[in-house]
């Protein structure tokens, strides 16, 4: 089935890896700790676990929780933020294709103790592939596996007029997909969260049921 295009790539010429990164970088120049979303999902799994970043953009946070010994897989469909990526993580998995689409790719073979989606990743997907990017994580989770997902709630926290759906839809897909809430933070600091603008959930898959 084809699928319109990312509300991502209607906000983007296709070119913005570069800058994205640059950006990052400046940041972290200044002092500014870059890595909350890393710090966070090493919190929630073991060393060594497999983790997947949907739609990884230059690959800050699978680079870092590769840094810090996990096995990690990053896959987005913006070309420029991996050819950023490749050469900042050339040890980590790239992966160029649409989220929708993962569990038809031949190299994406493996199942995951973690997967996450920072950086407004399932706001920004394509209008209507919502449910469907949510199931297709839930089928690469390994029984127990963590979706850990960080977003947006209203204008001020997206780059988007308004937010394109609210918690109690992502919490419906999820639930359709068999993952569970676990835990839902205000911040990637961990706070707790309070009813406003952004937040990060982490639902978990159930048993495989024979």
């Amino acid at each position: 089935m084809k699928h319109g295009a990312s509300r991502w790539a209607a906000i983007t010429d296709g070119s913005r890896g570069s800058g994205y990164a640059a950006q990052f970088a400046r940041l972290a120049a200044a002092g500014m700790d870059v890595h909350g979303e890393a710090t966070l999902c090493a919190s929630l799994v073991p060393p060594g676990s497999r983790i997947l970043d949907a739609g990884c953009g230059t690959g800050r946070v699978a680079i870092r929780l590769a840094e810090q010994g996990h096995s990690c897989t990053g896959i987005d469909n913006d070309a420029s933020m991996l050819t950023e990526a490749q050469a900042a993580g050339p040890d980590v998995t790239w992966l160029l294709a649409d989220l929708v689409d993962m569990n038809t790719l031949a190299d994406l073979a493996e199942f995951f103790d973690l997967v996450v989606a920072a950086g407004n990743v399932v706001p920004l997907l394509a209008p209507g592939t919502e449910a469907l990017v949510v199931a297709a994580i839930a089928q690469r989770l390994v029984p127990g596996g963590l979706l850990v997902a960080g977003f947006g709630l209203d204008r001020d926290h997206l780059p988007l007029p308004a937010a394109p759906f609210g918690l109690a839809d992502y919490d419906r897909w999820c639930a359709t997909a068999g993952l569970t809430l676990d835990q839902r933070y205000a911040t990637w600091d961990g706070d707790v969260y309070d009813g406003g603008g952004y937040a990060v959930s982490v639902h978990r898959a159930g048993p495989v049921v024979h």
